[in-house]
């Protein structure tokens, strides 16, 4: 039986997942974007290209961990679920959901900026890729808050 706090619980579950997929969408496309570009000039550089075009997709991903994280901790809750409890899951999803979908976007425009760096001088896209990093950095820490926050919730 669903309580009012599994609700919000997998609301927070979709949030962490949606935000961070939509944000991981637009940052692909960004890159891919201008990836697609260049490459119909000079094909040669795909695999430097096809790195900046992932790079923003790994928040997606982080907003996929902290869902099955939820989920799994649902399973903990046997004798239902409080909705303090259910509120305090939905919350502790926002880092990842927010840092995945603002950080996504950015190292997406980031991304596409070292698309056209390595496009101009190709032996400098290992600093493109760093400049992508940088982003990345921030949508980790919104994980790592998002599993600390979840850890500390007990059933």
């Amino acid at each position: 039986m669903f309580t009012s706090g599994m609700v919000y619980a997998m609301i927070g579950a979709a949030a962490a997942v949606t935000l961070s997929g939509i944000g991981s969408a637009l940052g692909i496309r960004y890159t891919a974007t201008a990836s697609a570009g260049v490459m119909s000039e000079d094909p040669r550089n795909f695999g430097k290209y096809l790195v900046l075009v992932a790079l923003p997709g790994t928040q997606g991903i982080y907003g996929f961990v902290a869902a099955f994280l939820v989920v799994s901790k649902l399973g903990a809750f046997t004798s239902g679920m409080t909705t303090a409890q259910g509120l305090q899951i939905m919350f502790a999803c926002f880092p990842i959901a927010f840092a995945g979908l603002v950080s996504a976007i950015q190292q997406g425009r980031v991304c596409t900026a070292g698309v056209d760096l390595t496009a101009k001088q190709p032996d400098q896209s290992g600093k493109a890729l760093v400049f992508g990093v940088f982003v990345e950095f921030y949508a980790v820490l919104g994980l790592i808050i998002t599993i600390f926050l979840l850890n500390s919730i007990n059933p």
